[in-house]
């Protein structure tokens, strides 16, 4: 009772403290996300390197590159749920402590073994999963950014997110081949590091939480808070019973085939932008530095960039038929890659599966709301995180394909994709079906929100 006077009072004579802005929120939320994500190209662009060293087979190497996707997926759920605790600020500086954990582990091994041999492998694979951790920023900056901005400025403001932090695999996959060429493995894992460990010094030192959660910090009731924050322009606010709304959405199967377009979109994506530079390297002979432009400006740079325009496709057609039509062009490129030779055409399958998977990823998240509007901030958690898990699984298949057949199975090991997209055509028909038989339009909760996840 004490304590709620104190408050009381301290509202009254307007004792609190409130910093920063939606402007302020969105930078700092995407700039969180930049800096985390990019550990999804922690391995790929060195995977010759590691792959010669270590005298690794497909198998072993698939394991290691995808290795970042494991924790990055897995987190999502956890830490998304727990910014509608405490707000975005701790979650993210805990996903960078890890990630600075394991970023360091990797340069001491680097730094103190002269040659890696396999027996080192338990430990880079090991620090490669810390290291991924800053991957499940993505879960983190989305509520953040959202709690910053009314419903109407939702679409902008998570657009430019998840436009903005999307970049950064593609760009480190770029860049890093040119880093190890001039400064080593070591020196290149030293200097993406320090731009971790300054980032998150800059995150720390600007980021601040939505009115809602500073009013938390400095004592104030839940309904007080949300009175003054809704005084201030806050207009979203979070849900208390957070783990209820994920089981919910786990019993509802729709939730799983989103889950399984999910998997092939964005885990598909994740596995791809580590895999490609490996692909193109030790398939065509290309140099390292070809091999990783083509990875990071065919396909990775190229599905984040293609994924704005999803979501206008999927706003006009909706997202089931946007989902089929993605599908399909994964589908087709797929079969490129898996079958012809040439390099023009296994380039084009190339931006075909980039395009498919970009827009798929809108897609997806364009539907979740329609068709779990029970249970919508759950469901995108168990799509965003459970989706993701692609890009752990499915490197390590492709790698176990080249162990079976040799260099030839680079190429028929994207029969899996071929696969998947049959599977991912099917579910998209099954919910084009639903559309057309749905007479009652179920609006989106903060639909806004959720396309971007």
């Amino acid at each position: 009772m004490a304590n709620q006077v104190d408050t009381i009072a301290a509202e009254t004579r307007g004792h609190y403290q409130l910093a920063g802005s939606p402007a302020a929120g969105l930078t700092m939320g995407t700039w969180g996300f930049f800096v985390g994500f990019a550990a999804v190209a922690l391995y790929g662009p060195a995977a010759k390197y590691f792959q010669e060293q270590m005298h690794l087979g497909g198998l072993a190497l698939g394991l290691l590159v995808a290795a970042p996707q494991l924790t990055g997926s897995l987190l999502r759920i956890p830490f998304g749920a727990w910014v509608d605790r405490v707000g975005g600020r701790l979650p993210m500086l805990t996903l960078f402590a890890l990630s600075l954990v394991g970023m360091w582990g990797l340069v001491f091994i680097l730094l103190t073994v002269k040659t890696l041999t396999v027996a080192a492998y338990p430990i880079v694979i090991m620090f490669g999963f810390l290291s991924g951790c800053g991957v499940a920023s993505f879960s983190v900056g989305i509520p953040q950014v959202s709690y910053w901005y009314p419903q109407s400025r939702q679409g902008t403001a998570l657009g430019a997110y998840g436009g903005i932090g999307n970049l950064a695999p593609g760009l480190f996959t770029l860049l890093l081949p040119y880093a190890i060429a001039s400064w080593g493995l070591a020196g290149s894992y030293f200097a993406w590091f320090t731009f971790l460990l300054i980032g998150a010094a800059i995150y720390a030192w600007f980021a601040r939480d939505a009115y809602y959660f500073q009013l938390r910090q400095q004592g104030f009731d839940s309904e007080a808070s949300r009175k003054i924050a809704s005084e201030k322009g806050e207009e979203l606010f979070p849900n208390e019973r957070v783990w209820q709304a994920v089981i919910s959405a786990a019993e509802d199967p729709r939730t799983w085939g989103l889950v399984a377009l999910y998997f092939v979109s964005f885990g598909g994506f994740l596995a791809l932008t580590a895999w490609f530079p490996i692909y193109w390297i030790n398939l065509y002979h290309m140099d390292v530095k070809s091999a990783a432009a083509l990875g990071g400006l065919g396909f990775s740079l190229l599905a984040a960039i293609i994924r704005v325009f999803g979501g206008m496709i999927s706003e006009r057609i909706g997202g089931e038929r946007t989902a089929l039509l993605a599908f399909i062009a994964v589908l087709a490129g797929a079969s490129m890659l898996t079958f012809v030779e040439e390099f023009s055409l296994a380039l084009t399958g190339e931006l075909l599966i980039a395009v498919g998977m970009g827009i798929g990823n809108a897609a997806v998240f364009k539907m979740v709301p329609k068709y779990v509007p029970h249970a919508v901030g759950g469901a995108a958690g168990i799509v965003g995180g459970l989706g993701a898990l692609g890009g752990f699984i499915i490197p390590p298949f492709l790698g176990a394909v080249v162990d079976a057949l040799g260099t030839q199975g680079y190429a028929g090991g994207f029969f899996a994709y071929v696969v998947l997209a049959v599977m991912a055509i099917g579910v998209s028909a099954y919910f084009c079906y639903l559309d057309r038989g749905s007479k009652k339009s179920t609006t989106a909760v903060r639909p806004a929100i959720l396309q971007t996840r």
